[in-house]
């Protein structure tokens, strides 16, 4: 397996910290284990180069240096281990890694799995589809829905299309990519996800002048870091650190500089306001 190794950036200090069992398996070996989507940009994802990139990897970078302040130890070894979707909640929960800096929304069902940090990101899903084309969910019948495999934005489509009685052909994509290769041959009617990922399609697609992405949410989508369930010291140690990133301009810092350009919405700046507070 590559190793990825990225420098710790300032973080905060943190006295005190419980021992707990992830914290003893990271002092014990010395190693610190992040788990990363490959195709999830801006919020995580693998740049040409092989390296993790994004706004949750960056996240995780920054709690590597709090990390290592609190549980005292000479060195600490940032390892980035790329996930998948199908297989990224289960490796946390086999202990094969640490914390999972991706792309996850909080949901009771993932929650039987995998315990989550406070909010990180909030999003939400939307449609991408042809310049001119109606937003209006009712005008969509008939037509070819595109959405990515095994997420919650096609939970949220199929229990949409059941609630309205709306018929429409939802064609499944293993990864954003290769929808978006579909979206610009005009192979499906629209796509949906996440508005930041939709976003970031859009902008780097060559036929953008063609498509457009709407402003209007679906759904309301809180993102956290997954971890162990029932590691209570860890995602405390993991709470408080955010928390004080939060307090400090850290995670708007972080914000603006992999989404550069972007104004966060509402839902976002409450969330960089709604961390508990650091006693």
């Amino acid at each position: 397996m590559k190793r990825f190794l990225m420098p710790l950036l300032a973080g905060v200090l943190l006295a005190g910290a419980s021992q707990a069992q992830t914290i003893d398996r990271i002092k014990e070996t010395g190693v610190l284990k992040f788990g990363y989507r490959l195709d999830a940009a801006p919020l995580s994802f693998q740049t040409e180069d092989g390296s993790p990139a994004g706004y949750s990897p960056m996240v995780c970078a920054e709690l590597a240096q709090g990390i290592l302040t609190a549980i005292q130890i000479p060195n600490l070894d940032v390892e980035f281990v790329p996930v998948g979707m199908q297989d990224q909640f289960e490796k946390v929960a086999a202990g094969e890694i640490d914390l999972l800096c991706g792309a996850s929304s909080i949901t009771l069902g993932r929650r039987e799995i995998v315990d989550f940090s406070i909010p990180t990101f909030a999003d939400g899903t939307t449609v991408m589809l042809p310049v001119g084309g109606s937003e209006s969910f009712a005008d969509l019948a008939g037509k070819k829905l595109g959405v990515r495999r095994e997420s919650t934005t096609e939970k949220a489509l199929n229990t949409t299309l059941a609630s309205t009685a709306t018929f429409a052909e939802v064609v499944r994509f293993n990864d954003h990519s290769a929808a978006m290769t579909a979206m610009e041959n005009g192979e499906i009617d629209a796509y949906f996800g996440d508005q930041s990922i939709l976003a970031t399609l859009w902008l780097n697609s060559p036929k953008r002048d063609a498509i457009k992405v709407s402003n209007n949410l679906l759904t309301v989508e809180k993102h956290g870091l997954a971890m162990a369930r029932g590691d209570t010291d860890f995602r405390l140690l993991i709470d408080r650190l955010l928390s004080a990133m939060y307090a400090v301009g850290a995670m708007q810092g972080i914000f603006q500089q992999t989404l550069p350009g972007v104004q966060p919405g509402d839902i976002h700046i409450a969330i960089f306001t709604m961390a508990p507070i650091v006693e």
